[in-house]
C-alpha cells in the first residue's frame, strides 16, 4: 500500500465526518490511520541542514530525536557555540543527541533502535554512518546531498561546482549505503549557478533540498532507486586554507570563480607589502595588466592584472579591518597604481 503523508495544515481544512452517536470523528485521525504519519530521526549539523529539519517539523512528521555533531569553539573568542541544527531542534522541543562518534558505539546504536524510526533523514551531518546504523530504520536512511550525483561526492560540493565553472548543479536524495555518497539515487533537481557565491547557492539549495527530502519520503514506495555511475564520479574534498590564496598568474575568470566559491571560508586572499587582504567580490576586466599589478586606480575603484585579463575589485578586507566596499577602502588607503599583489 502506498503511504501518503498529508500535511496537518491540509487535513485540518477538511470538513468533519458525519457524527455517530453524538461524537464527531476528526478527519485528521481517520486519515492518519489510513496513511500513518512517519517517524523520522534527523541527522545534521550546519545551517544548510536547518531548512530540511524545519520543513519536516512544519509538515507534521514525528521527530523524536535530532542528532548533531558536538558543539565546537567558534570565532575569535573561541567560545563554544551550539550547531545550527541543535538550535533549531531545541526551539521546536526536539531532543538533541551529540555523540562524539557513531562508529563502534553501542550506546548510539541502542538509542536509535529504541526509537523505532521509519526513516533517517541525513543532511550534512558530517560523519559516515556504519552499516549497523544504516540498517536501523524501517524503510531507509535518506541523505540529501547538494550536487547532482555522482558528481562532487564529499564535504564541499557547492564550493567546487562554482570553482570548476559548472553552469548547473543541484540536489540529490539517495538511499544511503556504507560508502561516501555512493548510495542509489532517489530524486534530483537541478538549478543554474549563474554568478552566485557559495553562501547564496548553498541557501538556495538548502530550500530545494528540504522540499526534495519531503517528496522522497512521501513518495518512497513509488520511487525506483537508480544506481550511481561510479566511473563518472568526482570528488569535492573539504577546502584547505591555502585553496583560498590567489595566484595572480591564473586567468581573471578562474580567480573570479575562486572569490565566489570560497567567500565563506577560506575566503579568497592575497598579500600586499606583507599584509593580508581578503577579497569578497570582483568583476572581470577583459583588458587587464601584468599579473598582480594594480591599475586603473580612481577614487572609488581599482583593478588588478591577472594571467589573462584583469579584476575590478568590489569588496575587500584589509588585515585587522572590517570587510568594506572598495570606495571606503580607498578613502583611507592610498594606491597609486603599479603596486603588486602576491607574495
Amino acid at each position: 500500500m502506498l503511504l501518503i503523508h498529508y500535511p496537518v495544515s491540509f487535513l485540518r481544512q477538511l470538513p468533519p465526518l458525519r457524527q455517530r452517536r453524538g461524537i464527531t470523528i476528526d478527519p485528521i485521525y481517520k486519515l492518519r490511520y489510513k496513511y500513518p504519519m512517519k517517524r523520522i530521526i534527523f541527522m545534521g549539523t550546519p545551517q544548510i541542514a536547518v531548512p530540511s529539519l524545519q520543513l519536516l517539523i512544519d509538515s507534521g512528521f514525528e521527530i523524536p530525536l535530532a542528532i548533531s555533531q558536538p558543539d565546537r569553539p567558534k570565532g575569535r573568542g573561541g567560545k563554544v557555540q551550539p550547531t545550527p541544527v541543535k538550535e533549531a531542534a531545541l526551539a521546536a522541543g526536539i531532543e538533541v543527541y551529540q555523540p562524539e562518534k557513531v562508529k563502534n558505539n553501542p550506546e548510539v546504536l541502542e538509542k536509535l533502535k529504541s526509537l523505532n524510526a521509519d526513516f533517517f533523514a541525513v543532511v550534512a551531518y558530517g560523519k559516515i554512518l556504519p552499516k549497523e546504523i544504516l540498517e536501523v530504520p524501517h524503510f531507509a536512511p535518506i541523505n540529501v546531498h547538494f550536487s547532482l550525483l555522482p558528481l562532487y561526492r564529499g564535504a564541499a560540493p557547492v564550493n567546487w561546482a562554482i570553482m570548476n565553472g559548472d553552469e548547473r548543479t543541484g540536489v540529490s536524495t539517495m538511499k544511503m549505503d556504507i560508502g561516501m555518497d555512493t548510495g542509489d539515487i532517489m530524486l534530483t533537481e537541478e538549478t543554474p549557478i549563474d554568478r552566485k557565491t557559495d553562501a547564496e547557492l548553498a541557501a538556495e539549495l538548502a530550500v530545494t533540498g528540504a522540499k526534495l527530502l519531503i517528496k522522497t519520503i512521501n513518495e518512497y514506495d513509488s520511487i525506483t532507486p537508480t544506481p550511481q555511475d561510479h566511473d563518472s564520479a568526482t570528488v569535492a574534498p573539504m577546502m584547505r586554507k591555502e585553496d583560498g590564496e590567489i595566484d595572480w598568474n591564473s586567468s581573471a575568470i578562474s580567480i573570479e570563480r575562486l572569490i565566489r566559491a570560497f567567500s565563506v571560508w577560506p575566503t579568497a586572499h592575497t598579500y600586499l607589502d606583507g599584509k593580508l587582504f581578503k577579497i569578497y567580490s570582483a568583476d572581470i576586466d577583459p583588458k587587464g595588466a601584468a599579473a598582480g599589478v594594480v591599475y586603473n586606480v580612481t577614487k572609488s575603484s581599482f583593478s588588478v592584472g591577472t594571467g589573462s585579463g584583469g579584476l575590478i575589485i568590489k569588496e575587500i578586507q584589509p588585515e585587522g579591518k572590517r570587510r568594506m566596499a572598495v570606495a571606503d577602502f580607498l578613502a583611507g588607503y592610498k594606491l597609486n597604481g603599479g603596486e603588486r599583489f602576491g607574495r
